[in-house]
């Protein structure tokens, strides 16, 4: 008959583990003192990792977009490659073919665009106007919710503070747009040099590895330049096609502002998802400035389109280059929004192709250490 050990009190000391404890089934937990600050320095290390992601989040985007762009860029750059141009000249030739290309879409682009915005900005008193009446397409906004009045509250002040609005906003908006172009010219000079120097910066980091892990550092890279580099080129092309195909729709049905409205859905198809039903259903109650039938029309064929290129353009995309399941998408997607907002949207995805890439190759090693270990056996 065994006896219950006394009942630990206040004074009472805790007898040492003994073999009769151990067989009774009972398990005592040792943190170890180099555990317990190997956990404090990781949980440092993160939270200082955040804080230095919150302080640089400006420089971190301007960076995450040239890589981006290297990426694409990398594969026709590796196909001059294959044809015996040296890695700079092929560099040098992709990067002069894609200024050319851009410099095309801004002469083929910006006037209309610019045109089209100046005639919005003359058609916005008719406009208003229209509203206050509560006639026009959206004049039951006023009739039914009257909101001309309530923004007439919200924004009432003095002439003063008006006055200074007004050129507060002004050189907000000129602030604005210095800011685009110096970081233009950063994302250009980022892109070009992360295209030349890549290949070499990948060796050098290779080389901080230890031998006996080199062979997997060097295919979990390659894995992930293959998932990341292969989605943005393909959601790049995918994205200027939904933007080209928008455009079109817009100026068959009427629609005004079809270019801007078209570079608008260029942009925001690059979410994946998301971004299509945003632009089905903006552009849908945009085409109800022109009546009923051309916005039925704009939704019918947008959401033919998104059905075919869902089934077609994107899986090929997402399951060949990431493997990624639909659920594992949208997930990545809601949480890279909450965390970083449009930028978290976009690399959500790639992100997460190379989390699959690293989990894929820790599973190989311990499948081949599992063999090892039955052949042992």
């Amino acid at each position: 008959m065994k006896t219950q050990p006394p009942a630990s009190g206040p004074g009472s000391i805790e007898p040492p583990l003994s073999r009769d404890r151990v067989a009774a089934g009972e398990r005592v937990v040792h943190f170890r003192p180099r555990s317990i600050l190997i956990v404090l320095g990781v949980l440092v290390a993160v939270a200082a990792a955040v804080d230095f992601i919150i302080l640089a989040h400006s420089a971190l985007t301007l960076i995450a977009i040239a890589l981006f762009l290297a990426l694409a860029l990398n594969p026709v750059v590796e196909f001059f490659q294959r044809r015996g141009l040296k890695r700079q000249w092929a560099v040098i030739t992709v990067y002069a073919l894609a200024l050319i290309l851009f410099a095309l879409l801004v002469l083929v682009l910006i006037p209309p665009v610019v045109s089209q915005l100046a005639n919005f900005a003359q058609a916005v008193p008719g406009y208003v106007t229209d509203l206050k009446a509560g006639k026009g397409t959206f004049g039951f906004l006023e009739r039914r919710y009257h909101v001309v009045e309530q923004i007439q509250k919200s924004g009432k002040g003095g002439g003063q503070a008006s006055l200074t609005g007004v050129a507060l906003s002004g050189l907000s908006v000129a602030k604005g747009i210095a800011s685009s172009i110096v970081g233009l010219l950063i994302i250009a000079f980022l892109t070009l040099f992360m295209l030349l120097e890549g290949p070499a910066w990948r060796q050098r980091l290779v080389s901080l590895v230890p031998r006996q892990h080199r062979g997997s550092v060097e295919r979990i890279g390659k894995g992930v330049y293959r998932a990341v580099g292969g989605f943005v080129a393909g959601n790049l092309l995918a994205s200027l096609l939904a933007g080209v195909i928008a455009t079109i729709l817009l100026l068959i049905v009427g629609v005004p502002y079809a270019l801007p409205l078209g570079v608008f859905v260029t942009v925001i198809e690059l979410i994946p998802y998301i971004g299509p039903f945003v632009v089905t259903v903006l552009l849908s109650a945009v085409a109800l400035a022109k009546g009923p039938v051309p916005a039925l029309a704009v939704f019918g064929v947008l959401l033919v389109y998104h059905l075919i290129e869902g089934h077609t353009v994107r899986p090929l995309i997402y399951g060949r280059t990431l493997k990624l399941s639909p659920l594992a998408v949208i997930v990545s997607i809601l949480i890279g929004t909450e965390v970083a907002g449009i930028l978290g949207a976009l690399t959500a995805i790639p992100v997460a192709g190379a989390i699959q890439v690293v989990i894929a190759e820790v599973m190989r090693q311990r499948g081949e250490r599992g063999a090892a270990i039955g052949d042992l056996v």
